[in-house]
């Protein structure tokens, strides 16, 4: 008896390796895709390969973790993890320059003085900088503050929800997709499109250039304005802390 209860102990570890294996030689992609979409926000010489391999990490251990019990789709539960290593190695690789340090700390003390909710323009009035230094300094800081998703997972998710603060948080939800369609609606019109095809559409900044006719690097400036903006403009709305958009 205990033979065959070994032999099947066996064989679901067997099948559970089997089906690890799968979710991660079929998702491979997923890996390239993220890095296409952080691409613009890379600063010169940092290592493709080296992200490309904290990726497929953060990968391999977001098959370790997931339950298909649950009836999520993998690709949704492996996206933040695979996105988190991949930031992670880029924070611990890519230390930023002095230059950009003391942008962002500028950037940074111009935001907490000027009248809410601040603005791109406002930041570059307030220090000094150009609209594109004040974009830069606000991805920069937005690469450094990233931590991994097991991380913030672990701090934010100890205590199992009530059926009474599930109900709140769908409202929450509603009322901030609501906010949040009609502020994007509201955007200059380069900036609503590239709004729509990243974050809607899920396109890569290189297929982002054959819509727009716009560099990378163009775009990914334009996305960190809108996206600032909005959560800017969503946080006084809501009446709650910094709202995080992507």
């Amino acid at each position: 008896m205990s033979g065959t209860s070994g032999s099947v102990q066996t064989y679901q570890r067997q099948a559970d390796r089997a089906r690890r294996d799968e979710l991660i030689l079929s998702h491979l992609p997923l890996v390239k895709h993220v890095i296409g979409r952080l691409l613009g926000d890379l600063p010169a010489g940092a290592d493709a390969e080296n992200l490309e391999g904290a990726g497929v990490l953060g990968l391999v251990e977001a098959a370790a973790k997931f339950d298909p019990s649950r009836n999520a789709q993998f690709k949704t539960f492996a996206y933040p993890r695979v996105r988190g290593a991949i930031v992670d190695e880029l924070r611990r690789n890519s230390p930023l320059p002095q230059h950009v340090h003391a942008r962002v700390a500028a950037v940074r003390r111009a935001a907490q003085s000027l009248p809410q909710p601040v603005t791109v323009e406002a930041l570059a009035e307030a220090t000094g900088l150009t609209p594109d230094e004040v974009t830069d300094a606000l991805a920069a800081e937005r690469v450094g503050r990233v931590v991994s998703w097991d991380r913030a997972a672990e701090a934010g998710g100890a205590e199992p929800a009530t059926d009474g603060d599930a109900a709140h948080e769908a409202v929450e939800r509603w009322e901030t997709l609501q906010q949040l369609s009609d502020a994007i609606e509201a955007l200059p019109p380069v900036e609503r499109l590239a709004v729509t095809l990243y974050y809607r559409e899920d396109l890569r900044l290189k297929e982002m250039t054959e819509v727009m006719g716009l560099s990378p690097s163009r775009i990914s400036r334009i996305l960190t304005k809108a996206t600032f903006e909005l959560g800017e403009l969503l946080r006084v709305r809501l009446g709650r802390g910094v709202v995080r958009i992507g």
